[in-house]
């Protein structure tokens, strides 16, 4: 069961989103939020169509610039402003923010005409999907008829590819999203209901890959006139985003760190310390840190924060001595990937790697002295695992077979063992610590 979200800002805002503003109100941000659309021009934004941002990226600044500059003047024949309405003629390159975005709360109003759809990309990647809904509009055989809202392009059948249910309003009024973003997770409400439940958006530019980290605000024209109006953005904070992945977890968690003390852990405790509510690693200590329970399956979140080239790692299914690397089913690294001393690794040693076998995703980190969410799922030999809202690993260990350094693992088929923390010398933090089995 999904626990309800308790930050008093969010239920200002729900309030926001479910009371319609007065005219004199337009385009005038709730507390915390910013205008990206000013009421009066198109300061903030420039034009860009479907594009692949790494493409983009990728050419010489004055290659970008220019190039930019056209598409910013197809735009400006497409997109006006009339009576505090940004207003597109259904054609033309995509109204692009200036700015990229992260983690973000973004409330946006649209009105549109019929046979026209659109969309909002986020971080640069389609979309959350904006359809005529009805059948004149000739799209049922695209899943119009379940309603705005979806990520379109996520896989057909997963999670938040169609809306939960169907909450578009007739046309000539207005429709709302409120849109929440942390890591891929994603969460859509359309006219007061949720039509996607914390659902990853999937990288449309590399399937294979996740959501980029940050990106670009796009508003799609496509077909038909659209009007927008009251784009909002808030950026969320660390502490909220990390208190919110909790918040979204399924199941019921038991913490196994009571915050004052190390009772119920085994180990080396003489090298690490409580301070602040946190399990820390005494700086030039080390060892492994584990609990007194032993889980097959289960789902484990912790909070680390790391400081500059701190090295730990999650012990998995530990038997309670050896290195867990190879003695146990693994070591998850837990180590700053940004720190110079580390910048020639083997790719299987960053960050979330199943150490010496599979390797993570890089990039997904917060900054050095941030606090860090991650939640590991281990389910028979496979292993996920999600930082701040991201997936960095998917792996089955049973099919592994090349090792790093060629050394073996004889503990990676292990069924069942204790989870904990292999300190390397660093003083890493760890805080709340729940861990939910699976039973098994």
């Amino acid at each position: 069961m999904k626990r309800c979200s308790v930050l008093g800002l969010l239920a200002l805002v729900s309030l926001f989103c479910s009371t319609p503003l007065q005219a004199d109100d337009h385009n005038t941000p709730p507390e915390g939020f910013t205008a990206l659309f000013n009421g009066k021009d198109l300061s903030g934004w420039h034009g860009q169509p479907h594009f692949d941002p790494r493409k983009l990226a990728a050419m010489d600044d004055e290659a970008r610039e220019e190039q930019i500059e056209k598409w910013t003047a197809d735009a400006k024949q497409h997109w006006s402003v009339d009576n505090g309405e940004l207003v597109n003629d259904g054609k033309g390159a995509y109204l692009t923010t200036d700015k990229e975005y992260g983690d973000i709360e973004l409330l946006i109003d649209y009105k549109t005409v019929a046979k026209a759809d659109s969309g909002i990309y986020l971080r640069g990647t389609p979309q959350v999907q904006i359809w005529d809904t009805t059948k004149e509009g000739g799209k049922w055989d695209r899943n119009a008829d379940k309603g705005s809202g979806g990520l379109f392009n996520n896989a057909k059948g997963s999670p938040g590819q169609l809306p939960l249910v169907h909450a578009d309003k007739p046309f000539g009024e207005w429709n709302s999203f409120r849109i929440r973003q942390i890591g891929e997770l994603t969460t859509v409400w359309y006219n007061g209901k949720k039509v996607v439940d914390n659902a990853p958006m999937a990288n449309y530019w590399d399937r294979s890959q996740p959501l980029f980290k940050t990106g670009k605000i796009q508003l799609q024209t496509h077909g038909g006139e659209i009007r927008w109006r009251n784009i909002f953005v808030r950026e969320i904070p660390t502490e909220e985003a990390n208190k919110i992945l909790q918040e979204e977890s399924e199941g019921e968690f038991e913490s196994v760190f009571n915050g004052k003390d190390l009772k119920g852990w085994f180990g080396a405790k003489e090298n690490y310390e409580v301070k602040d509510g946190t399990i820390v690693c005494k700086p030039g200590k080390g060892g492994t840190l584990f609990t007194e329970a032993e889980y097959g399956d289960f789902v484990a979140q912790v909070e680390f924060r790391l400081p500059p080239g701190g090295n730990n790692g999650l012990a998995i299914r530990y038997p309670g001595q050896g290195n867990p690397a190879y003695a146990g089913m693994t070591e998850l690294q837990v180590l700053d990937n940004t720190a110079e001393k580390y910048a020639k690794l083997d790719k299987r040693q960053y960050h979330g790697s199943a150490y010496g076998m599979a390797a993570a995703t890089r990039g997904f980190l917060r900054p050095v002295g941030e606090w860090n969410f991650q939640e590991v799922t281990v389910k028979g030999s496979t292993i996920q695992v999600v930082l701040n809202g991201t997936k960095i690993l998917d792996t089955d260990l049973s099919k592994i077979t090349e090792y790093m350094a060629n050394s073996p693992h004889p503990g990676k088929d292990l069924k069942s063992g204790h989870f904990g923390f292999a300190g390397h010398s660093d003083p890493v933090a760890f805080r709340n610590i729940r861990i939910r089995s699976l039973g098994k």
